[in-house]
């Protein structure tokens, strides 16, 4: 068990409410290479979780406040940084090629064979080796034996499928290229688009053992004509449709000129 590590003050999730029924949860206390960006998107029908972090707290419990009736929580892939916390929830959805790992916990897709106390895959841009986490959720939380836990798929999604809160929908357009089956949903009405790791205002990560960079290059081709008013990644902060297409280019020059 780590005794290095203080014990996390206060609560371990942080709420940020952006108006509109969409709440932002984060946990302060993970490094940033595994710090996910938790949605919460309320519904007039189905409120949706739109990935649940690393899972070493009760996401589910501490969000209690934010439900409003059905709930579903949606991985946009299934990293272990975004679903650690899917077991919580009856509804769960992801891409068709992502329910492997999401059931099985099979590291091909979700990384389950990575050491948490040294992280050792290729991550350029972020801080690696080291404790995944600067505090500890509880005072027994051992993080040597944490576990990603297997999760019920009660919902397949693959490219175009409607998700109907009631009030709001969102299209599912499959972006693969960081895994095979990322995905991020569209909401044409208002110009909103919750990208997963398909593009995020930082180091984006394609050296994975399942990664495809071609297939990356081809998404964003693809994400240069969305015509979005924001972003909501699933790492670091919201952008815009101008800092979208900066990240869309500078990631294919990057391949054009890998030097």
């Amino acid at each position: 068990m780590r005794t290095d590590l203080p014990l996390a003050p206060g609560d371990w999730f942080e709420f940020h409410s952006l108006g509109d029924g969409l709440t932002l949860i984060t946990e302060p206390h993970v490094v940033p290479l595994l710090r996910c960006n938790i949605w919460h998107v309320r519904g007039r029908e189905l409120d949706l979780v739109i990935d649940t972090g690393l899972g070493v707290a009760s996401l589910h419990q501490a969000s209690r406040h934010l439900f409003g009736h059905r709930v579903a929580a949606l991985a946009t892939h299934v990293h272990l940084d975004h679903v650690g916390g899917h077991h919580e929830f009856a509804e769960c959805w992801c891409h068709r090629l992502e329910a492997p790992g999401l059931r099985g916990a099979d590291p091909a897709f979700t990384l389950g064979d990575i050491d948490l106390a040294q992280l050792d895959f290729p991550a350029p841009g972020y801080e690696t080796g080291g404790p995944a986490l600067t505090a500890l959720p509880s005072p027994d939380f051992d993080l040597s034996a944490w576990q990603l836990r297997q999760a019920s798929v009660t919902r397949e999604l693959d490219e175009g499928d409607v998700i109907d809160l009631g009030n709001r929908h969102f299209e599912v357009l499959h972006l693969p290229g960081h895994s095979p089956g990322c995905i991020g949903l569209w909401e044409a009405a208002t110009g909103t688009f919750f990208s997963g790791d398909a593009v995020y205002d930082g180091p984006l990560l394609d050296g994975l053992h399942h990664s495809d960079r071609a297939a990356y290059a081809r998404t964003m081709q693809r994400l240069l004509d969305l015509p979005v008013q924001v972003v909501h990644a699933g790492h670091d902060p919201s952008f815009g449709r101008d800092r979208l297409r900066e990240l869309a280019r500078a990631y294919l020059e990057r391949l054009d000129d890998p030097a």
